[in-house]
């Protein structure tokens, strides 16, 4: 049994928090699906909410608190990719560079991207128990 500890899977740099509260600010609501395809498809891609439409095959990892966004960022992953990265924390970070032609922040010079580490073991008895 853990002592009440909340468990996340998805975090964000602050970096990443500022490219986001600006695309909320010009946009509105905003969400991400990673889908674990070639290229582009292996990045983050940041959507206005509701624009990519989330199914049986995509599973919900967070909604994320991101100070200066008043509604929470809701992250999306691929169902087989899931499969094969349950076991990791993911980080959505920014870096100079260009994004999809489909991803929010490709206009912006900056592309979203992915830092994972594996999830402790602390962190893994957690997310079991809230299952």
């Amino acid at each position: 049994m853990t002592d009440g500890t909340v468990v996340h899977r998805v975090a964000v740099t602050e970096a990443a928090a500022g490219v986001l509260r600006a695309l909320y600010e010009a946009n509105g609501p905003l969400m991400f699906h990673q889908s674990g395809g070639c290229c582009d498809g292996s990045s983050p891609m940041c959507y206005l909410a509701g624009e990519f439409r989330t199914g049986a095959a995509d599973v919900l990892l967070e909604r994320l608190e991101v100070p200066g966004v008043a509604e929470p960022v809701s992250f999306w992953m691929g169902s087989q990719q899931f499969e094969r990265w349950r076991h990791t924390h993911l980080t959505v970070d920014v870096v100079p560079g260009r994004g999809s032609g489909f991803s929010l922040e490709a206009p912006e010079g900056v592309r979203f991207m992915i830092r994972s580490r594996l999830l402790t073991d602390l962190e893994e008895e957690v997310l079991i128990e809230e299952r």
